[in-house]
Parts: C-alpha cells; sequence; structure tokens
C-alpha cells in the first residue's frame, strides 16, 4: 500500500482525481473526433447542394406600341453545385417608381428572332433564351437572355424602380435577382 493511501478516504480521493482526469481526456478527444467527423460531412457534401449564381448584365428596353413594351435582359448564371440546374419557370417582374408591381410576359424562344427582326432599336440576339428545361451543367457558367413584355409605356418602365427575375428549377430551388432599369 501506498504512503498516501494509508487512509481510505484519502485513497478514494486520489483514484477519483486519476479517474477523472483519464475522463477528461477521453471526453476531450470524443469531441475533437465528433469535430472531425462533422467538419467532413460537410465539407464533403458542399456541391449536393444546387444553387445558381448570376447578375443581369445588360437591360435593352423599348417600346413595342403606346401602352406595352419590352425589356431584354442579358444574363450570365453560374451552376457551382455538383448537380445540374433544369429550369422549371422564369418569372420577371416590374417595379415601377410608386412601389407597385407588373408582370411581365417571357417571349418565348420561337418568338425572340421575329422580335429582334422587326424591332431593331433592341439591337442584336447575343446570347440564347432562357426556356423551360434548359440545363445549366454542374460547375459550369452560361450567357443567356430573357425577353418579356409589360403592359405599361416605355417611358413608365424606363423610369421603373428595378425589374426582378425569379428562375425556379425543376426540384424547388430558386434564384432570383434584381437590376435596376438603366
Amino acid at each position: 500500500m501506498s504512503a498516501a493511501c494509508k487512509d481510505s478516504a484519502n485513497c478514494w480521493a486520489i483514484s477519483a482525481l486519476q479517474m477523472s482526469k483519464q475522463l477528461a481526456i477521453f471526453f476531450g478527444v470524443g469531441v475533437l473526433v465528433i469535430a472531425i467527423a462533422i467538419f467532413l460531412v460537410l465539407t464533403s457534401t458542399k456541391g449536393s447542394h444546387l444553387v445558381l449564381n448570376g447578375k443581369v448584365l445588360k437591360v435593352r428596353p423599348g417600346a413595342l406600341g403606346e401602352d406595352d413594351s419590352i425589356a431584354v435582359m442579358d444574363l450570365r448564371l453560374e451552376n457551382p453545385s455538383n448537380i445540374a440546374f433544369v429550369v422549371r419557370q422564369v418569372e420577371v417582374t416590374l417595379e415601377k417608381k410608386d412601389g407597385s408591381m407588373a408582370e411581365g410576359l417571357v417571349v418565348s424562344k420561337g418568338d425572340l428572332k421575329q422580335l429582334f427582326r422587326f424591332n431593331r432599336f433592341l439591337g442584336d440576339q447575343y446570347n440564347d433564351s432562357l426556356t423551360i428545361k434548359d440545363q445549366i451543367a454542374p460547375h459550369t457558367t452560361v450567357d443567356r437572355m430573357v425577353a418579356a413584355r409589360f403592359e405599361v409605356k416605355n417611358q413608365e418602365l424606363e423610369a421603373s424602380k428595378a425589374i426582378h427575375l425569379s428562375i425556379q428549377d425543376m426540384d424547388g430551388p430558386l434564384f432570383e435577382t434584381s437590376t435596376p432599369v438603366k
């Protein structure tokens, strides 16, 4: 028997102290292992989260008639995830100067050639149209175009606060951006 352990109370206190040191070491190692496991799980699944980044490069507004106008938006979209972004829906809304909203009617891919042929003030069609079921492949950047017709006068379109663009994926994720008209 050791000199410090002559009294049973002393012996118990020393063994409890040794036990608590061991417990603290094992607890610390366990917390460290769990933290490393969580870090590895989060970093290994980062690309599995579907995200679309992008911005409107340019807005080209113009009058189609006295009471309706059009806005052509050139976009740059980036898909940094490991999953393809498949377009389900494209919506365009106009935030007028007074704060009210106007829904835009998105021009179909087939009508874009005709739109640019008869409305030379819009310039040329530089990119393909962004349409339903278009895919943006994983880890790629693409340039696309969206044209929307609004039932507002051209002066009102040009004086509006912003155009809001919303692109939704087939599985639900939503990409939204806003840009001033001029």
